[in-house]
């Protein structure tokens, strides 16, 4: 695990500098999509460098780390439709190259399983994009989520709701009760995992991410036992890091052909 503590404004820009890298030279990449607040970095990067630089996803698909359970089509906090605003309308995906777990369906237990066939069928995923929540969760596999978890449907906890409750206008009763996630163990199949969080809220989570014991409890440690994973986190988000200086000594010392 990689730990980069950098200003708020670099850390998306090393994110992106790594989609970047992966979509030229691997034009049909498969990317892995989060929403929140912690990608929006990356993906005003992304279009940017699309305008300006000619980066091209024309042959990339994509696929959505999680869903909200009943939401309408045109929502504006439906998922799939955050993912258009913010990066799928702003480069030029070709259409349907962008899926998500369909949080309409009839039967979602068959649309979860559904949804692990699509990302088996085009080899898995190359570079998957995360944030953390306060109580560690990543996608929304809530405290005492199986690390050996797939793509399914869960129940949101309080404080997640909470926290999401901005998006809906601070209203707590609107946000929905339930959601698909890929699973802990769907995540980890991917193969490049770069997670980013910002701000002093989420310090003890990164803590327990980078430094703390494999846990259910934290869902997010279980990155610990993954290959490959950037960690980005600016200086408030990485306050209780105990090594905080030996990483920034570590990446201060990095070679510049490794990348992320």
């Amino acid at each position: 695990m990689e730990v980069v503590i950098a200003p708020g404004p670099e850390l998306g820009r090393l994110a992106a500098a790594a989609v970047e890298q992966l979509v030229r030279e691997q034009p049909d990449a498969v990317l892995g999509l989060a929403t929140g607040s912690s990608p929006l970095a990356v993906y005003d990067e992304l279009a940017r460098r699309h305008a300006e630089h000619g980066l091209s996803f024309a042959r990339v698909r994509a696929f959505m780390l999680d869903e909200y359970v009943g939401l309408a089509a045109d929502h504006p906090e439906r998922y799939r439709n955050v993912i258009e605003k913010e990066i799928a309308s702003r480069v030029d995906f070709a259409p349907g190259a962008v899926q998500g777990p369909d949080g309409l369906s009839d039967d979602l237990p068959g649309a979860c399983a559904a949804y692990e066939d699509a990302i088996a069928s085009v080899g898995g995923i190359d570079l998957q994009l995360l944030g953390i929540g306060t109580d560690g969760h990543v996608a929304f596999n809530e405290p005492g989520s199986s690390l050996a978890s797939r793509t399914r449907i869960k129940t949101l906890t309080r404080q997640t709701r909470e926290d999401n409750a901005r998006f809906f206008g601070g209203d707590l009763d609107q946000v929905p009760q339930h959601c698909l996630t890929q699973g802990l163990a769907t995540i980890m199949s991917a193969r490049h995992l770069v997670l980013l969080a910002t701000g002093r809220g989420k310090a003890e989570a990164v803590h327990q991410l980078v430094e703390g014991p494999v846990s259910a409890m934290w869902p997010a440690t279980i990155l610990q036992h993954h290959p490959h994973v950037t960690v980005l986190v600016d200086d408030a988000a990485a306050s209780r890091l105990q090594l905080a200086d030996y990483y920034r000594e570590t990446y201060a010392a990095k070679p510049d052909w490794q990348g992320l």
